[in-house]
């Protein structure tokens, strides 16, 4: 294991879904993708996941949220996203959820959530039709020793990442790099500089061949005092 500082353990399930073990002790799962992600270990599919209180979605992508309806039912968590996709989750039967809006903070489980911006897009593709699942969004989550965390989901770089920096202070950022669909290493060194962080993970790399960017790449960019930390799909930082 890698030490991360901030008193919570990250395991990276591949792809941008990520399990969050907290300082009390809660168990909270980051865009829920993994029967369907070639990057995910076999021990967390299935149901292999275990019990989760907290379930966050940044957008409705399917390679975010296409395990959602499954997990959020098997387990009961309470799930936080975008008010269109908790409105969606309704009909699909799963009525403990929280809709927000970005902005809009939430406290819960302990924890403070606040959703952010993000530049990209928001729909589920089905067999039959494409929802509309609102505005992408990041998540700042505070955790109960007050560490936070700053997970960007999918988004392109934007000059506000600067107020994400200076309002919430992120002590760590989970970043996409992947390039194509997302930012990539260059944008993504530019997010670390304008949210002033000092640790970043990436994620949104590696799944496809289409997605290019590394680490190593991302690491060329930025200050000597920067920390990019390398993991593979079951690590855990802690």
């Amino acid at each position: 294991m890698t030490e991360l500082g901030i008193g919570a353990r990250l395991t990276w399930l591949g792809h941008a879904t990520w399990l969050v073990e907290t300082p009390g002790g809660k168990r909270i799962l980051l865009d829920p993708w993994t029967d369907g992600n070639p990057m995910c270990p076999e021990a967390y599919k299935g149901g292999g996941i275990g019990d989760i209180d907290l379930i966050l979605v940044t957008h409705g992508h399917g390679d975010h949220m296409g395990d959602l309806v499954s997990i959020a039912s098997s387990t009961g968590a309470h799930v936080v996203a975008m008010f269109e996709i908790i409105s969606w989750l309704a009909s699909k039967g799963i009525e403990n959820a929280t809709g927000m809006n970005k902005g809009g903070t939430l406290a819960i489980e302990g924890l403070k959530v606040t959703m952010t911006q993000a530049v990209h897009s928001s729909t589920f593709i089905t067999e039959d039709e494409v929802v509309p699942m609102g505005s992408p969004a990041g998540f700042v989550v505070e955790l109960e020793n007050g560490k936070k965390i700053y997970d960007a989901g999918d988004t392109a770089v934007f000059g506000d990442m600067a107020l994400i920096g200076e309002l919430y202070t992120p002590d760590v950022a989970i970043l996409p790099i992947g390039d194509h669909f997302t930012m990539g290493p260059l944008e993504a060194a530019k997010a670390i500089e304008l949210l002033g962080v000092k640790k970043m993970i990436p994620q949104h790399y590696m799944t496809f061949p289409v997605l290019t960017g590394t680490p190593r790449a991302c690491r060329e960019l930025v200050a000597d005092d920067v920390v990019i930390f390398e993991i593979g799909p079951g690590d855990t930082l802690e």
